[in-house]
């Protein structure tokens, strides 16, 4: 048994959906009691920290509809099934910016929520961008406006409160990290 590991007793799906599925799960607690437990499984996600010549961060502000507001975020999407991560990543930079990028280096992966789900998601760098001749192909419910800015401007939209998932946030960081150096 691995460290402070919780045995699932029994599992009953509540809900299957486009992007997620919800479980219910009674566990075995290490110290022998039970307890209930409510899990989201999710196929994965990428993010892409797009980068232009002139260093600065491509943004797409959306309407999100769980926060009731629109923020800026940097793009990211779901895994397809079967799909790489890196494959993902350039399908999304091109659908949501409509730019593709010569050069990709994957930097972090890592859980988004886990204490309630397992979303696991590849942080990549995306530089040498280039604009397509067709702009962004967005998905028919999707609706974002594109935003160049620079690690002193999110800095400020931070403070704002534009900017509030953790993805963005860290790329932010990621990048002043990299400034500093």
């Amino acid at each position: 048994m691995k460290k402070f590991e919780e045995k699932t007793l029994s599992e009953e799906k509540i809900f299957e959906g486009r992007v997620i599925s919800l479980y219910h799960q009674e566990v075995e607690l290490p110290n022998g009691k039970s307890s209930s437990r409510e899990i989201v499984k999710h196929p994965g996600a990428v993010a892409i920290i797009p980068i232009t010549e002139d260093g600065k961060i491509v943004l797409v502000e959306q309407y999100r509809k769980a926060l009731e507001r629109s923020i800026l975020e940097i793009p990211a999407g779901k895994l397809e099934k079967g799909e790489e991560p890196i494959h993902t990543a350039k399908r999304e930079l091109e659908e949501e910016t409509g730019y593709e990028a010569n050069e990709w280096e994957h930097i972090q992966s890592f859980y988004t929520s886990p204490g309630f789900a397992d979303e696991y998601i590849h942080i990549f760098v995306a530089k040498g961008l280039r604009k397509l001749e067709n702009s962004a192909q967005l998905d028919e419910d999707e609706f974002v406006e594109l935003l160049e800015l620079s690690v002193e401007e999110c800095l400020e939209e931070l403070k704002k409160g534009s900017i509030h998932d953790a993805k963005t946030c860290y790329a932010i960081q990621y990048l002043q990290l990299l400034n500093k150096n």
